[in-house]
């Protein structure tokens, strides 16, 4: 079977938003009757204040819409949202209508309004699938907490035993909730109605206007042939849109070519901050987190990880995987590296220089820290709070990735590993780009062999090195004179 993913995947980078926490917006003075307004309730938290896990800051799609200018100019040409629907949580991974926009954010109306104005830009919308469960307000569950074991939505659920407890913590739930959590409700994905629903909810957004699904814990739903039926719709609607999964470990049975077009990529992430940022991790901020970001490793370590991640799965999903740093679920890089600004450097300069499209959490790059959940779902600072050095190496990596299609879809050559140095290189046809690191306390001069190489790189695009080819034996040698906790691009001329 020939594997198919979305072209226009492999040359993305994504900017994950958490709607409630990046900006606040107006709707349009003119709004028709009987269409949501994204009025606020009178009670918020303080935009400024640390997150609580139950508050509300009131960011909405409106604010997204406002923001567009800012996230094209970085060079972005993809949001992935955490989840829009109608939800009673900040978060709104508690759903309650599959079909609407929660009020808050806008309504439906502006989701259209921003996907039209994303569109116009070449911004792609892709949105947070939660179809593992929902949630005690969802309207089929709510008719069973009221009726009992004579409503008709009765094996939509898993029901256990009677009554049910949906809020009294000291009595059993008598239904399965998603990892015991009782205010959500897990789905029985095997009655042909529930998968029917769902099918037609994917169905319905990307009519709707959305360019693709990051499905929530997908590997939840053991129902056989789910996901390949929902790729199925999916593609018949638009072959180019983009299915991810959220999937934080080997993920060789999902990504076939049958179900997910690829994965968060955490494989990635955990190596990437044990590398970069290695002693500084606070293990606090990743002990509990499904990657592996302690202990150190070395040069040899990481390369070794990356060669293996890259053999796992089809070139064709390598190249549509989503590589992150962190996100919603995690603590920010900044806070895991205890502040150290090199370390946050050096792994966004590995992230942009992957296979895969790299996606940048809202805030990470201006400097946003924030320690695990609810800590990392800060508000978006305001500009005086920028880090504008961070901003500007995002910018510059971000077009650097843009302007070199190597970096985009070029093959992945490990030219060196040892010690805390790191070279390798990305091919793609004559274009032969060279990323050096150096992650240690000292400056660094390595020899690297360049047999794999037609050319010479000496062009410096990011970064300084100090670069001297020589040929040894018909074969070309690299010297290379790194400073200290840096890193560089450099390219053929």
């Amino acid at each position: 079977m020939q594997i198919q993913t979305p072209e226009w995947v492999k040359h993305a980078v994504f900017y994950q938003i958490f709607p409630d926490r990046f900006a606040k917006g107006q709707a349009p003075t003119k709004t028709r009757k009987g269409i949501d307004k994204g009025s606020y309730p009178s009670t918020l938290e303080p935009w400024d204040e640390p997150p609580t896990p139950q508050g509300y800051k009131g960011g909405n799609l409106w604010g997204v819409i406002e923001k567009l200018d800012y996230i094209q100019d970085l060079g972005i040409n993809a949001i992935y949202f955490t989840p829009i629907f109608q939800s009673t949580c900040n978060h709104r991974y508690h759903t309650h209508d599959y079909y609407r926009v929660d009020p808050i954010l806008g309504g439906n109306e502006a989701l259209k309004v921003l996907i039209d104005a994303a569109h116009d830009r070449n911004i792609k919308v892709v949105l947070d699938g939660v179809f593992n469960h929902a949630s005690r307000g969802f309207y089929f569950f709510n008719d069973i907490l009221e009726n009992g074991p004579h409503s008709p939505w009765l094996h939509w659920f898993k029901i256990e035993n009677w009554p049910l407890s949906a809020y009294d913590g000291s009595l059993p739930a008598n239904y399965v909730g998603w990892i015991g959590n009782r205010a959500l409700p897990v789905f029985n994905h095997d009655n042909p109605e529930v998968k029917e629903y769902i099918m037609e909810i994917g169905e319905y957004w990307l009519e709707f206007g959305i360019d693709g699904w990051r499905l929530d814990v997908p590997f939840e739903v053991k129902t056989p042939g789910f996901w390949q039926e929902f790729r199925d719709r999916v593609k018949a609607i638009n072959p180019e849109a983009y299915i991810v999964g959220e999937v934080w470990s080997d993920c060789v049975q999902w990504l076939d070519g049958t179900q997910f077009d690829g994965v968060m990529n955490y494989l990635f992430t955990g190596p990437t901050i044990a590398f970069t940022a290695g002693d500084r991790v606070d293990i606090k901020q990743v002990e509990d987190r499904d990657y592996s970001a302690y202990p150190p490793i070395s040069a040899v370590e990481y390369g070794q990880k990356m060669e293996e991640l890259l053999q796992l799965y089809p070139w064709e999903i390598q190249l549509t995987q989503l590589n992150l740093l962190d996100s919603h679920d995690t603590a920010r890089v900044l806070s895991i590296a205890q502040g150290d600004k090199a370390s946050v450097e050096l792994a966004t300069l590995l992230l942009m220089t992957f296979p895969g499209a790299p996606s940048i959490y809202y805030g990470d790059e201006v400097g946003l820290p924030g320690k695990l959940d609810p800590d990392s779902r800060r508000g978006f600072p305001t500009t005086e709070k920028w880090d504008n050095q961070v901003l500007e190496y995002h910018k510059k990596l971000i077009a650097i990735r843009n302007q070199y299609p190597a970096l985009r879809t070029g093959n992945y050559q490990v030219l060196f590993a040892e010690g805390n140095v790191y070279v390798f290189a990305r091919i793609l046809g004559d274009e032969e780009i060279i990323v050096a690191i150096n992650i240690g306390m000292e400056a660094a001069k390595v020899y690297v062999s360049a047999s794999k190489l037609k050319s010479q790189p000496n062009k410096v695009v990011y970064g300084s090195c100090e670069i001297s080819w020589q040929r040894e034996n018909e074969a070309s040698k690299l010297e290379l004179d790194l400073p200290a906790r840096k890193g560089s691009i450099f390219i053929n001329n």
